[in-house]
């Protein structure tokens, strides 16, 4: 068995969601980075978004943790070989605190790590004191780090914050409410990375305001026991996956690719928008994405569509996730009414809401096996075609997601996480049934 290793290490949660964690999780990573720091940055639970900015201010990938869809082992896994590599490893919670089932404060529990409670400081003096005790005492054998202020205005506000704290809470300093530093938003959650020209001078002037407001050091050691040893069978060995990847198509898991490689795939990645044909491939993965917002784009480019009806239409594995699978639709509708046309290999129309249609993680049972992953969508699809299975929420919450299935094809609002069921995963991208 390989021996544990150590590596100082905090989990940045909040009371609730919208408090500004990621501004913060990306301000203290670029801090240390600039400081010559070698950091490594986690997110809580099925995110995203989140991710594209934490990789930018941290210089490495991210990867999610979660007690349930990557599950306590893999997670463990995943700190583990970051102790093995980092200075730092930052964690970045999900919705509040003790929010879920599993929570942020579960695994912060779990793996021992202490939280560092980001509290939004806004029109706020003395209660601020009182809710960070609360965080901090409310599940008495949760470690605990300190506090952050976010969207400080005055330097005596900051000073009415910090005296505010009680019980010998540290102090983490605070963020200014600048709206140069934060980080702008639409539906899904905070904008795309790539999407942010001035991203990186964001990250600096968040860095430095952070360095300004408290003396910066690391927070104490966590040990991380090793993991059990992992075996990857090569059952995709020498099969060509062609992923889609731009503007559009950007929902990934770095999780899901290394497993993918780890099975012996070689991925080609093309953009739906700007190409105008499909590498060399014998399987198809339409990840999901924002095609709400570049809907016109895709169907104007008619080469590619080609290309992929073409896919289809050999028999060829293809799995679509949300964005993915409305690209397969015979149109999609925005939220301004404007309508367009779209690869027409899934019979039926998607067409945008205004608020949340659907968030809930789900298990689903496949002819392949079972697989895990999660939900978030704010479109609404009508089609005739009957569904292959349903996913469950284990936790009760909303959505029993549908997917389809024609041939080879596989399409669903569900994303899934592909390291909850690698054998299943390869059954789905052969290009031959496997017997695994």
């Amino acid at each position: 068995m390989t021996d544990a290793r150590q590596c100082p290490a905090v989990l940045i949660a909040a009371p609730a969601s919208g408090q500004g964690k990621t501004t913060v999780t990306a301000a203290l990573a670029r801090l240390h980075r600039n400081q010559g720091r070698r950091v490594r940055v986690f997110k809580c639970g099925p995110d995203f978004l989140d991710p594209m900015i934490l990789e930018r201010a941290s210089g490495a990938p991210v990867y999610q943790l979660d007690m349930w869809m990557v599950g306590a082992e893999d997670s463990r896994r995943l700190l583990w070989e970051a102790a093995g590599e980092a200075d730092l490893i930052l964690i970045e919670g999900v919705m509040g605190l003790f929010d879920g089932i599993p929570s942020s404060a579960d695994l912060a529990r779990h793996f021992g790590v202490p939280v560092l409670a980001v509290i939004d400081g806004t029109a706020m003096a003395q209660t601020f004191g009182a809710l960070a005790l609360g965080l901090a005492r409310y599940q008495p054998d949760l470690p605990f780090a300190g506090v952050m202020a976010n969207r400080v205005g005055t330097l005596r506000h900051a000073q009415l914050l910090e005296g505010s704290l009680t019980e010998g809470l540290r102090w983490y300093g605070g963020l200014s409410r600048d709206t140069g530093i934060e980080l702008p938003s639409r539906h899904l959650g905070l904008v795309q990375a790539s999407e942010l020209n001035d991203l990186d001078e964001r990250l600096d002037v968040a860095a430095a305001a952070l360095a300004s407001s408290c003396e910066v050091l690391l927070p104490p050691p966590v040990t991380f026991s090793a993991p059990a040893p992992v075996h990857i069978e090569p059952l995709l060995s020498g099969v060509r996956i062609a992923v889609a990847r731009d503007e559009a198509f950007a929902f990934i898991y770095n999780a899901s690719l290394d497993v993918l490689r780890a099975m012996g795939a070689q991925l080609s990645f093309f953009s739906p928008l700007h190409d105008q044909s499909l590498p060399a491939c014998d399987s198809l993965y339409l990840p999901g994405g924002y095609p709400e917002l570049h809907h016109h784009a895709l169907a104007a480019n008619a080469p590619m569509m080609a290309a992929i009806v073409a896919h289809q239409q050999a028999d060829k594995p293809l799995l679509a996730e949300c964005g993915g699978m409305l690209y397969l639709l015979d149109a999609l509708t925005d939220v301004a009414g404007e309508r367009a046309e779209l690869l027409g290999l899934l019979p039926g129309e998607a067409v945008m809401q205004k608020r949340l249609a659907a968030l809930a993680l789900q298990v689903v049972t496949l002819p392949e096996g079972e697989l895990r992953g999660h939900t978030y969508h704010h479109s609404l699809t009508s089609t005739e075609l009957a569904p292959l299975a349903r996913g469950v929420s284990p936790n009760g919450g909303r959505g029993a997601e549908a997917v389809y299935r024609i041939g080879r094809m596989t399409a669903s609002y569900v994303h899934f996480y592909f390291p909850s069921n690698p054998a299943a995963i390869a059954r789905l991208f052969a290009p031959e049934a496997l017997d695994v």
